[in-house]
């Protein structure tokens, strides 16, 4: 097995990863992401969390927006559709020291489009769990159609951050107190999102709701995370004209459920995949290619 390191390294945090003939040996984080890096440089950075590691010695790839312009070296992205298998000779060296994963780009009049990060991902759950749909959720959630082991196409949803924004710096969220996990209440919003076409003016009746005693107050951030969630599943699945095999989420555990919850609310059947099990295989398969 090949020995090598792996680092994801996002907007605001970095994480990495020391494997010694396929073992993990070590493991550190940092919250020096791409956009917190302070007045040290990247090369400084990736020498503090790779200090005592081997990295003249074995294959250190890394992944996410440090290969973008805000990252340390602005390394093109690959235009789909594109084969997965292409990844691992299209990366990008970095002052001797590492290779960068490429991102993957839609250009398109009816889609324009990137990521980075998740190409890693999605690398990993090709031979994990094999998909033509697959859903990444998070900030910002992507939708990615598959055709065996090529990327034909991915839009990105911003599920999570308008959740943030409404709830936060909005009218929606103000003066609400301390928000409690309540599944009735996603669920419910679940219900109302996926059932319309539009839910802009669903929006301010979340305020409504609350304001005028109709809603738990407690409970909005759940029913404001069901609506937001169960509009977007409704909407991506049939614009992506979802096939009859199960879409596959590529998510931590307690996201993937609600959005198998909210497929689920849809008729739409799914599988799970947990997202740090399918980055760490695609960066592997990778190395392995560095290795040989």
């Amino acid at each position: 097995m090949t020995s090598y390191i792996a680092i994801d390294w996002g907007s605001t945090n970095l994480r990495a990863w020391h494997y010694q003939a396929g073992v993990c040996i070590d493991e550190r984080r940092s919250e020096a992401g791409v956009t917190r890096l302070g007045d040290r440089t990247p090369a400084e950075v990736f020498a503090s969390v790779t200090a005592g590691w081997p990295v003249d010695d074995v294959p250190v790839v890394m992944a996410g927006m440090v290969g973008s312009n805000a990252g340390w070296l602005s390394v093109p992205y690959l235009s789909c559709p594109v084969a997965l298998c292409d990844i691992a000779s299209r990366l990008t060296r970095v002052e001797d020291k590492a290779w960068i994963v490429p991102g993957l780009s839609v250009e398109r009049a009816d889609n324009y489009n990137v990521m980075r990060g998740e190409e890693t991902q999605l690398l990993g759950a090709l031979e994990l769990q094999p998909a033509p749909l697959y859903v990444m959720p998070g900030t910002h959630a992507k939708w990615v159609q598959m055709e065996q082991d090529r990327v034909l196409d991915f839009r990105t949803v911003m599920t999570g951050e308008l959740h943030h924004l409404l709830l936060k710096q909005s009218l929606v969220g103000a003066g609400l107190p301390e928000q409690q996990e309540n599944a009735a209440a996603f669920r419910a919003g679940v219900q109302v999102g996926s059932n319309d076409a539009s839910i802009l003016s669903r929006l301010f009746e979340v305020r409504a709701s609350h304001v005028l005693g109709a809603r738990d107050r407690r409970h909005i951030s759940d029913f404001l995370s069901g609506l937001l969630i169960g509009h977007e599943v409704a909407l991506m699945t049939q614009q992506a004209d979802a096939a009859s095999q199960p879409i596959t989420i590529i998510a931590g555990s307690a996201l993937a459920q609600r959005y198998q919850q909210a497929l689920q609310f849809i008729g739409m059947d799914s599988v799970t995949l947990e997202g740090d099990r399918a980055f760490q295989h695609g960066i592997r398969s990778i190395a392995n290619v560095l290795a040989n």
